[in-house]
């Protein structure tokens, strides 16, 4: 594809940087992920989104379930799973990165390496370290995503949505 130049002042190129992953994207990709995401996005090709809002479920956590989901169901790497959270919060890649990154106190390749292990099993236990409210629906996450069995039986009627709501303290 033939490329162009083009100049753009400071405060475009700073608004640019927020929707760019580091050593990952360049001008063009933010660009063309802003410009066409919305085009892209109505593709019947796509997989779907899916969002997880449960009440009282920090954002962080929210977002970091969100990734998983995209990598482990909808196959995605990291980053095009970052890319894509970010694009359907309507937020820079950089944002949803630090929720896995600087809130666990982890580096991406740290979080690369617990994103391959097959059961997710010390992801899931940083995550439970990390959201020590949210131990139940870390568990009740995990199983589902990966189809274990685990303590948590989702069928069980005391495991509604609703018992997933854990009260603000």
């Amino acid at each position: 594809m033939k490329m162009h130049e083009i100049e753009i002042d400071d405060a475009v190129w700073n608004h640019l940087k927020k929707f760019a992953e580091p050593f990952v994207d360049t001008p063009n990709s933010v660009l063309r992920r802003l410009l066409f995401s919305e085009i892209e996005g109505a593709k019947a090709s796509e997989k779907p989104f899916n969002a997880i809002d449960i009440k009282g479920l920090p954002i962080a956590l929210s977002q970091i379930f969100e990734v998983l989901y995209e990598i482990e169901i909808n196959g995605y790497s990291r980053t095009e799973a970052t890319n894509r959270v970010a694009a359907k919060r309507g937020t820079a890649p950089q944002t949803i990165i630090d929720k896995y990154c600087r809130q666990l106190n982890k580096r991406a390749h740290e979080i690369d390496r617990l994103f391959n292990e097959p059961d997710y099993m010390e992801f899931k236990e940083l995550l439970k370290n990390k959201f020590k409210l949210h131990c139940h629906v870390i568990d009740i996450y995990f199983d589902t995503l990966t189809g274990g069995g685990g303590d948590a039986d989702i069928n069980e009627p005391e495991l509604e949505m609703a018992s997933l709501q854990t009260p603000l303290e």
